[in-house]
């Protein structure tokens, strides 16, 4: 579990990005964090991992105070994935990229071997292990960060914005590997802009807007609210379910999926 309290920052003194902000994060949960640009959806995770400090309220893990504990003690339970995941990486190859947590954490060479070996196949880049890390598609790129986190045995991984700039069958694949991952018990926070992704993947969306959390709740909740609130936090419906409210008796649908399945259903009946 992971529990924010009452934090407050701001890159330049006496003008705050947000304050008061409040939540927990509890496992196994998948979260999208939200909101116009500039409302600090970057800034509230770059707190959670460690990259800056707060200039007030404290951050837990599992009960433990972190406020103070360094990015790299924080990573051996909390991955991060830079929007732009070159930033992020230094080693040579792939294989070396992955293997430096575990290295720096005592393991010895075998066992380090052993995890490589296993993240990679997880995140299905095997192939790549001899690559040169700042050669590589950026999906591609995300696919050597998420695994450098799950070679810490991190429980909470964060990704900010990780399908933007990627085509179609990208962005499926991603989302198809963190489904997984979460099936599997990782606990996901996802900065998007992508409503669809909102809907359809995320159990939670946290919201900022009004330099506080504006809202936090279950994506259905969010978006059956009307069309002038969501504008205000800078969101719009996606467009199933704009679709299906506007169809009689269909009922809220989460993804096109969803509503063509329904829709058929009802033309059956």
């Amino acid at each position: 579990m992971l529990k924010v309290e009452n934090l407050r920052f701001g890159y330049v003194p006496s003008v705050d990005i947000f304050r008061h902000v409040t939540f927990t994060i509890n496992g196994g949960e998948f979260i999208a964090i939200g909101g116009k640009n500039g409302c600090g959806k970057t800034t509230i995770t770059r707190l959670l991992v460690g990259l800056e400090t707060p200039t007030e309220g404290r951050l837990y893990y599992n009960g433990t105070d972190i406020t103070d504990m360094p990015p790299s003690k924080r990573g051996q339970f909390i991955g991060y994935v830079f929007q732009q995941p070159d930033r992020q990486m230094f080693r040579p190859t792939v294989a070396t990229e992955v293997a430096f947590g575990p290295e720096s954490l005592g393991r010895s060479k075998a066992e380090v071997d052993c995890i490589v070996n296993e993240v990679l196949e997880k995140v299905g880049i095997s192939h790549l292990r001899d690559a040169y890390p700042p050669t590589l598609r950026r999906g591609e790129k995300q696919r050597v960060a998420i695994a450098s986190a799950l070679a810490m045995q991190s429980k909470i991984l964060i990704l900010d914005e990780p399908t933007s700039g990627q085509d179609g069958k990208e962005t499926k694949d991603l989302l198809l590997l963190l489904r997984q991952l979460h099936e599997e018990g990782l606990t996901i926070l996802l900065i998007t802009h992508d409503m669809e992704i909102m809907a359809a993947e995320c159990t939670r969306a946290i919201i900022m807007g009004h330099q506080t959390v504006a809202f936090d709740g279950t994506p259905d909740t969010l978006f059956i609210k009307s069309a002038d609130e969501l504008h205000d936090l800078g969101l719009t419906r996606p467009p199933s379910v704009e679709l299906s409210l506007a169809v009689p008796g269909l009922g809220y649908c989460k993804s096109m999926d969803e509503l063509r399945i329904r829709l058929l259903a009802q033309l059956e009946a």
